[in-house]
């Protein structure tokens, strides 16, 4: 059976609510493919390799969390943009995409689905008195070690993060946000967290974690995105008449 493609989009907006994110960024329908949905495919980014598997796997639909048409590159549509809208035209597949919205979804964002697997009790938001606070803040059960803390990461993520001690503490309050979120160091210091977990680390995160006596754990962009567009996916195949297939494209960001 197939879905009309405006409803899918028409429930992602109620449900994910993008104009309420002043995002880098077009979120929803970015390129229009076929009007009728049976094949959903996600992952991570909108790359030529998730392209292709999503033309090899029949997909009508590719729902991503990092699209296309980002702020401050060019509107060209030239070089890898070209030959990536083209693919999708060519064989009549949809991009879909969802940044901060999916970041900051309560229950399928990116941030909510990576502590469930960190085993990570959510206790608030990262920003305190934002209605749209895109991390996070929660408690571990028991307190731990910080390189007892990065196993749990590695183990889930498979894949090593760096770890950044910023002095002899336990880890028991977490702040987290995924992705290219490492400024965000600054409001896990200013609420006095044990650590904060993000994607990727910059040079003075190092200095920030160091002076400020925070953990910081750096656990990969991609790594760390994986699991709130894999979320939405089931959960569009549970509302709708679709199927959905996650498929992963190595990244070592």
């Amino acid at each position: 059976m197939a879905t009309k493609l405006n409803e899918i989009i028409q429930h992602l907006e109620q449900l994910l609510q993008p104009d309420m994110y002043a995002d880098y960024c077009p979120n929803g329908l970015q390129v229009e493919g076929c009007s009728d949905v049976r094949k959903i495919v996600t992952g991570v980014t909108a790359s030529q390799a998730l392209i292709d598997a999503a033309i090899a796997a029949d997909a009508d639909m590719l729902l991503v969390h990092h699209g296309f048409f980002w702020k401050g590159e060019s509107s060209c549509i030239t070089g890898i943009k070209r030959r990536r809208i083209r693919a999708l035209l060519q064989h009549d597949i949809s991009l879909v995409a969802y940044h901060l919205p999916l970041d900051a979804h309560s229950e399928l964002g990116n941030n909510v689905q990576l502590a469930q697997r960190l085993g990570v009790k959510v206790t608030g938001p990262l920003e305190p008195g934002s209605a749209r606070s895109i991390g996070l803040v929660g408690e571990l059960t028991n307190p731990v070690e910080p390189e007892v803390f990065c196993r749990t990461v590695a183990a889930v993520l498979h894949r090593s993060p760096q770890l950044i001690t910023g002095g002899g503490h336990l880890i028991k309050t977490v702040g987290w946000c995924t992705g290219a979120a490492q400024g965000y160091i600054d409001k896990a210091i200013a609420l006095g967290l044990d650590a904060f977990l993000s994607g990727e680390i910059s040079e003075p995160t190092v200095h920030s974690a160091r002076e400020n006596g925070i953990h910081y754990i750096a656990a990969g962009h991609h790594a760390t995105e994986r699991y709130g567009v894999q979320a939405l996916g089931e959960a569009l195949a549970q509302t709708f008449e679709v199927e959905h297939q996650f498929i992963e494209i190595e990244n070592p960001v």
